[in-house]
């Protein structure tokens, strides 16, 4: 597709920070999710502070970006897939998930190493177009249930007309945009979408306030209004790890937290290639060769152990930054950059991050039909070249997409292969079995002709 701004293209200083803050809003609400999960998991208790969460994966980013030597254009947030490895992880205090943070990391930085050595040749041999297209679409597909989820549930109920209303208006806000909008709006449409879904949303909740109907009542302003203080300083892991004493680490609490974090680091690994495959169809750069899987995995890798360090979440590249670029078309690398830091400074600007808070989930939603929406159809342009009336192609594309789209999972002992996972394993065996002897048959029809 063609950018608006390429990687090293610098937009202007103003420019660049509405752009960053777009950024920051389309990745937000998933990282600071995460941790508020993880506690409610935990009974309530407050192991992981969402704003340090949202400062670690600033400071990861970071990380990632320099180890990638500013070629790959996308933000590092707060990973779903370590959940419940994370709630594992609190039994033993602070220092089981710092422990937990280090062995993914450390699993990063081997298979780092291994692809250094062997090269990525090997990557698009067992990921051709027929696999990896497939696997980005239904990386788009097994998130829209959480987008419609976010669209129905808000504070007052699991069904809200109103708040689907509101998610429409969020999406046609944020559609025309992107297709109908001045140059500038075109580049900061989720922003335009947010703003315009957060506004009826306001006016909504003031005429049920009046009115009392509860179903109106879409924003809770209690966040604004009950704060203490401007400035919260994060509680960082590291730091209460310290304080705590690392006092639930031995052999045993070892073994069990290596059990937990180590296989879901190599489960990742296929959505970071995924990820990756799409993103360099959308900058028009291979970036599984420069600068290469094994940066990219390394960065992802010190990017978990930083951001855990400090926010207790290990971090992996987001789709949504992702469908981001692609729709705004702006890749610059100074834009991700400046949204690393804006999520680092505002992690301690309280009203910012309760102002957040008060987004209702119904405009968020809005947000993630487009999103997620573009990350699927990503995946299905990588088909185009793929001839799919051939029987061959089209059982392998249906062995990815059935198991994943139904949520087929492997559960083999205490570890957890994810639908994606499951469905890039059924992809592949099926594509190597199919595979088997058409050299073979290739070369013997070449030498009869």
């Amino acid at each position: 597709m063609k950018l608006t701004y390429d990687i090293h293209e610098k937009p202007k200083f103003g420019q660049n920070l509405v752009f960053a803050l777009q950024q920051l809003l389309a990745i937000i609400a998933a990282t600071l999710l995460v941790p508020t999960l993880v506690n409610s998991m935990n009974g309530g208790a407050l192991y992981m502070d969402p704003p340090a969460a949202l400062f670690g994966a600033g400071v990861g980013t970071l990380c990632y970006i320099l180890i990638t030597r500013r070629k790959s254009p996308v933000f590092l947030g707060s990973s779903f897939a370590f959940i419940s490895p994370l709630v594992g992880a609190c039994a033993y205090g602070f220092g089981g998930i710092i422990l937990g943070s280090l062995i993914a990391g450390v699993v990063y930085a081997i298979i780092s190493v291994v692809m250094k050595l062997v090269g990525t040749a090997w990557v698009n041999k067992l990921l051709p177009p027929v696999i990896i297209g497939p696997t980005v679409a239904l990386i788009g597909l097994s998130l829209c249930g959480s987008a419609v989820n976010n669209i129905n549930n808000t504070a007052v109920g699991s069904y809200n007309l109103w708040a689907i209303l509101t998610a429409a208006i969020t999406f046609i806000a944020t559609v025309f945009a992107a297709v109908k909008g001045s140059r500038m709006a075109k580049l900061i449409p989720f922003i335009i979408g947010i703003g315009a879904g957060y506004i009826f949303a306001a006016l909504l909740t003031l005429i049920g306030t009046l009115a009392s109907v509860p179903s109106m009542q879409l924003i809770n302003f209690s966040a604004l209004t009950s704060m203490d203080s401007i400035l919260h300083v994060p509680q960082f892991t590291i730091v209460e790890a310290v304080k705590e004493g690392f006092s639930g680490i031995n052999a045993t609490s070892l073994a069990a937290i290596f059990g937990l974090f180590a296989p879901v680091a190599f489960v990742v690994l296929a959505e970071h290639i995924g990820d990756h495959k799409n993103l360099s169809t959308i900058i028009d750069r291979d970036l599984i060769t420069d600068p290469g899987l094994d940066k990219t995995v390394m960065g992802d890798g010190v990017g978990t152990i930083v951001g855990s360090m400090l926010g207790g979440c290990p971090n992996t590249t987001y789709g949504e930054c992702v469908g981001c670029v692609a729709i705004t078309g702006n890749a610059s690398i100074y834009t991700i950059c400046t949204t690393a830091i804006m999520a680092m400074i505002l992690s301690f600007f309280n009203p910012f991050v309760q102002l957040v808070n008060t987004i209702p989930v119904c405009v968020i939603g809005g947000i993630c039909i487009a999103l997620y929406g573009f990350i699927a159809v990503s995946g299905l342009k990588m088909l185009q070249k793929v001839d799919l009336s051939t029987n061959r192609n089209l059982l392998v594309v249906a062995a990815i997409l059935v198991p994943g789209i139904g949520g087929l999972t492997l559960n083999l002992g205490p570890i957890t292969l994810t639908n994606i996972a499951t469905a890039l394993i059924f992809g592949i065996v099926t594509n190597a079995l199919l595979s088997i002897g058409e050299k073979k048959e290739s070369a013997e029809e070449e030498s009869a002709e």
